[in-house]
């Protein structure tokens, strides 16, 4: 499957640590593909290698076709690849609506900036009501719909979730899971879902890689590897 965002061979070391060992990727285009994997598998580390954070020590990232691993954090950006980080890691003295105003640095100011900041609120109406809330006074679910909203703002082509269900009570996983399905399908979004909850991310997701020690251990449409008893016995406790 050849896809708008690939990755071919990629190693990520932490000094001596390797996280990532030659892993190889194919995103493709309109699709929600799922890295799915325990603690320590090299999730994150895939994304951060994406986004020009840890850069891989080998192997190659392309995005339309353009190789991007050699570029830097805000250049990627530019481009059309945008991160919503694990943590949310929103701005907490900053208002809901600043905070977005933040994700749009690269829109020019004006109608197109307000607009953008209105269709967000549109797709989180939650947020609206709290647009001149400071960020940090924010449940964690509205926090993270905050992150998710302001990476957004970027217009990315490809969006990168990184455990956006990591804290969240039951009900609000339900929500974010909904909120990825409509962002998709009513943008026609790419979105890369890195989750340890291997049922939501399966559920959700129409292609997956199951990630083991920095490595693709398997792969394949999640409503396939939902049923595998291999990945139902290793991450869905069946």
């Amino acid at each position: 499957m050849s896809g708008v965002l690939s990755l071919r061979d990629i190693h990520v070391e932490y000094g001596s640590r390797v996280a990532v060992s030659g892993v190889s990727l194919d995103i493709a285009p309109n699709q929600i593909v799922s890295l799915v994997g325990s603690n320590g598998a090299g999730k994150t580390s895939t994304l951060r290698a994406i986004m020009g954070l840890n850069p891989p020590s080998r192997g190659e990232i392309r995005f339309c076709d353009t190789r991007i691993d050699r570029l830097q954090s805000p250049e990627i950006v530019s481009r059309g690849v945008a991160l919503s980080p694990e943590g949310r890691r929103v701005f907490p003295r900053m208002t809901v609506q600043d905070n977005l105003l933040v994700g749009g640095y690269l829109q020019p100011q004006g109608q197109s900036l307000r607009s953008s900041v209105e269709r967000m609120f549109g797709y989180f109406p939650r947020l609206q009501e709290r647009r001149r809330q400071m960020a940090g006074t924010l449940s964690g679910g509205e926090q993270q719909m905050l992150a998710i909203a302001r990476a957004l703002m970027a217009q990315p082509k490809v969006l990168l979730l990184d455990e956006p269900s990591l804290g969240l009570a039951p009900i609000m996983v339900q929500e974010i899971g909904r909120l990825i399905e409509k962002i998709n399908k009513e943008q026609g979004l790419t979105i890369v879902l890195v989750e340890q909850n291997a049922s939501l991310a399966l559920r959700l997701c129409h292609y997956a890689y199951v990630l083991e020690n920095g490595r693709v251990a398997l792969s394949g449409p999640g409503a396939e590897l939902i049923k595998s008893e291999y990945v139902q016995r290793a991450y869905l406790g069946v």
